[in-house]
Parts: C-alpha cells; structure tokens; sequence
C-alpha cells in the first residue's frame, strides 16, 4: 500500500506517447494496489476549460476515472499550464482539487504539496501572470470565451512562455530559498514536494535548526518521473518513456 505523487506530465493530443505512457501508468497504479495518487499540476500542456470534450481529453479522464473504479484517491493541484481546471473536471474524473498549498499525512509523515510556481518568486514576470489568470474575474472571462478562441489564446501564451524563457537566467526560474523557508515554517513542515522546475532531486536543508527536505518531482519527457511514499520512505523514482505505452 501506498501513494504515489506526480506533476508536470504536460500531456496534449501532439504527444500521444506521453498519454500513452500516462494511461499505462494508471494500470500500473491498480496493479501495485497504490492507494492515492497526488497530481500535483501540469496534468495537461494546456486546459482550455472544463468544457473541453475532445477524445484526449476523454482519454485522459477515462483514466482516472478508472482509478477511482477500484478505490484509488486521485488529488490534483492546478499547475500554471492547466489553472482552468476546476469543478466540472473534478466532477467527471472523481479526482479532487486540492488548494494551492496542501498539507497530506503519509506514512505517518506531513507532507508540504505545492505545484512550485509560487515559490519562484524572483521570476516578476511570471507572478504578474499569474496574479491576473488566477483572478476570479479574468478565470470568469476566460471560461466563458468561446472554445476555440481559449485554444488559440493557450497556444499564444504557450509560444509566448517559450520565447520569454529562453532569455531569463536558470536562477530566476528556480525557487527562492527564502521563499521555501517560509512556506514550511508556515506549515509547520520539514518536507515539501512539488514540481514546476523541471529539476528532479531531493535537497536537505534547515527550517529553524530542524532538519528538512524538498523533493522535486521532474517532467515526463524522456523519462517519466513519481515519488512513492511506502514502508521505505518517499522515493524518487523514474523510468523511460518506452517502458509505458
């Protein structure tokens, strides 16, 4: 028995591999008779709303959906590519969204789950953003265009993040120490897992001359990357893409 967690699988209907690899992964889940799996954002490269019905999208819900069949916990966490997930996909997946920091007890554990973008707090560019898309009023604005302008709007957002990245420092894109320190202090925690860096790795650090960990999940690209949380602690493990699918 155990829990399992994940982010930045960046899935889209142009990498059929990668949701090949994701619904592969799924039936592995039921297998192993994990207990919960944590999606902690970026499930998708880009949601255009709750009201998308495309058959990658089906795919991709028939799959939790399928976890929840036989009694598995699906949590997830909005990433900043997929923040217009919301109620109505948590209706038709049988996952449930967890808040943008949440606290989970594993293994006897307390577990600090973020998605991480908030952390990278020296990245003002980006928290601008995300400030303005997170707006209950710009959320209301952008659910209620129409389908095909949300599409043409995420592929310009998406163009626009690739071309703004390339030309920021790897620093500015990583989390902020303090910000880190904060947040677990906050949360009275001494781990924190998230992704959004794309830089798996577990980091030992202090928290008031208390010893602490940050684990990184990575992204699914070449490799597919999860923590397990079982008898032997929280595990950061990865395999290659062709080993799903």
């Amino acid at each position: 028995m155990s829990a399992v967690f994940i982010s930045d699988l960046h899935l889209s209907p142009e990498r059929p591999e990668a949701t090949a690899a994701f619904v592969s992964f799924c039936e592995s889940l039921r297998i192993d008779r994990t207990e919960r799996l944590y999606i902690l954002g970026d499930l998708f490269e880009a949601w255009i709303g709750d009201d998308d019905d495309t058959e990658f999208a089906e795919q991709v819900v028939s799959a939790l959906l399928a976890l929840r069949e036989v009694g598995i916990k699906v949590f997830f966490q909005r990433g900043n590519r997929d923040f217009l997930l919301g109620k109505g996909f948590e209706k038709r997946s049988g996952a449930t969204l967890l808040p943008e920091y949440f606290l989970a007890y594993e293994r006897g554990k307390k577990l600090l789950l973020t998605h991480g973008d908030l952390l990278c707090t020296d990245d003002h560019d980006y928290q601008r953003f995300r400030r303005w898309v997170q707006n209950p009023v710009s959320r209301w604005l952008l659910t209620h265009m129409p389908i095909r302008w949300r599409r043409k709007l995420a592929q310009r957002w998406r163009n626009q993040s690739a071309q703004a990245n390339t030309n920021k420092p790897e620093n500015i894109m990583d989390v902020n120490g303090e910000a880190v320190q904060v947040v677990l202090e906050k949360y009275q925690a001494t781990t924190l897992i998230h992704g959004h860096t794309h830089r798996p790795f577990r980091h030992e650090l202090q928290v008031n001359e208390v010893s602490a960990q940050r684990l990184v999940l990575g992204d699914w690209d070449e490799l597919l990357w999860w923590i397990r949380a079982d008898t032997e602690g929280l595990v950061l493990e990865n395999a290659r893409i062709g080993d799903f699918g």
